[in-house]
């Protein structure tokens, strides 16, 4: 799906993903299975789950982090560079200024 749709392709992933959840658990739970077996299956699913959620974003965080910095770093430079043009601006006005008021 795309962003102008209001879908990212972080919320399609965590979509799919609580959706195989969910009809895991749906398969297990009806599965020609002990109520124990059953159980020790959801819950081992439940922890493998767990583990790859936390990872994934784990993994979102640390990006979300560098972009963040890297924008910081973008913006610092960048404005650097506009005060500096403007700088240069006022004194080529000022000059130009002076050169038109001495004629």
């Amino acid at each position: 799906m795309k962003e102008e749709y209001g879908y990212s392709s972080g919320s399609i992933f965590l979509s799919f993903l609580l959706g195989g959840i969910v009809g895991a658990g749906f398969a297990l739970l009806f599965a020609p299975k002990s109520g124990t077996e059953t159980r020790q299956k959801i819950k081992d699913l439940t922890e493998d789950a767990k583990g790859k959620a936390k990872s994934y974003f784990e993994d979102v965080k640390g990006k979300v982090a560098e972009g963040i910095d890297k924008g910081k770093g973008l913006y610092k430079e960048k404005k650097s560079l506009i005060s500096t043009a403007i700088e240069a601006g006022k004194e080529a006005y000022e000059k130009e200024k002076e050169q038109l008021s001495a004629e």
